[in-house]
């Protein structure tokens, strides 16, 4: 046996032995940390999400009123069924409407205001408070006093009619012609404090030195927002977009207090057709088909979104790594 070998194995023994042992102690101990903080919010996402769509799938092959055992198997039936169904198709485009409008409406709006609250003038915090209002106002009670201002002969018309554009009055929510659009109206009005806060809070990470310079080499205000801040502002405008479509493919409550989905389904979305489908029907089954349906198109919808646009923000911060060249 060669000496020289044997010192060398017993000196990196000595060595490594106690670190390896101490970084293996290491990587154990932040394993149990990460299994502490995660498993709770793994178990009430299981609780509350995995195991009602695993249900809603389970119910959507049956045809079940709600009562009784789940004894007549249907298969694919209810699915099939909802895909052909009119009313439903109507709920998916009504739904994509308010998804494209709502971020054709509200991206504008909340990128003017968000540049005009951005600057400095008396007054500047409660004009920030006033236009945030109507995203915290309860949906049922914004709901509500929507309804009444829009009701024939209401608020709404007698203003119009003060101004001289009486001729303009509709019946604002029993107009199958116009009832979506008076919707889109209230849900532009209710969510566009939510782009504006979420903006003027990207505007807060835009360096001032970039004005300064911009302004010095003779760019004018408009030039500055177009060249450095707006594109400065992608990655909180792509999540904004983001939160949008989704709460437009979720969308109900508003929906359901202004006009149930009516007129005539004028108004109809994926979630109010569901609702009327499954508690006012009794056909759980078939709601419940509706309900795994309104989920997938979410998901990928969702998933579409996060590889085309999200990703790329996520990649921003990763530092380059330099080809090093000897």
């Amino acid at each position: 046996m060669n000496p020289g070998a044997t010192d060398q194995a017993t000196a990196w023994s000595v060595a490594s032995g106690p670190r390896g042992r101490g970084a293996s102690s290491n990587q154990w101990r932040k394993r149990l940390e990460i299994t502490f903080f995660v498993a709770p919010a793994l178990l009430l996402f299981a609780i509350f999400v995995i195991v009602p769509v695993l249900q809603a799938g389970r119910y959507s092959v049956f045809n079940w009123n709600g009562l009784g055992p789940l004894d007549n198997f249907v298969g694919l039936q209810n699915y099939v069924q909802a895909l052909g169904d009119e009313i439903f198709q109507r709920a998916v485009r009504n739904n994509l409407t308010i998804a494209f409008f709502s971020i054709a409406i509200q991206l504008p709006i909340g990128i003017m205001v968000a540049l005009l609250l951005n600057r400095k003038f008396r007054g500047q915090t409660a004009m920030r408070v006033i236009v945030f209002v109507p995203y915290v106002l309860a949906e049922v009670v914004a709901g509500v006093v929507w309804v009444l201002i829009l009701q024939p002969n209401g608020p709404l018309d007698a203003v119009l009619d003060t101004l001289g554009l009486g001729f303009i009055g509709q019946v604002w929510l029993g107009d199958p012609s116009v009832a979506l659009w008076t919707v889109m109206g209230v849900l532009t009005w209710k969510y566009s404090g939510l782009a504006i806060v979420l903006l003027l809070a990207g505007l807060q990470g835009v360096p001032e030195e970039l004005h300064e310079a911009a302004s010095i080499d003779g760019a004018t205000w408009w030039q500055v927002q177009r060249k450095i801040t707006i594109p400065l502002l992608g990655p909180t405008i792509r999540t904004w977009i983001f939160l949008s479509l989704i709460g437009s493919l979720q969308l109900f409550d508003m929906v359901w207090i202004l006009t149930k989905g009516g007129p005539v389904n004028a108004t109809v979305t994926m979630a109010t057709y569901l609702i009327n489908q499954g508690t006012d029907r009794q056909q759980y089954g078939y709601a419940s088909a509706v309900a795994i349906l309104l989920f997938c198109i979410s998901f990928i919808l969702a998933i579409l979104y996060q590889t085309l646009f999200l990703n790329r923000d996520a990649g921003v911060d990763k530092p380059r790594r330099k080809k090093v060249t000897r």
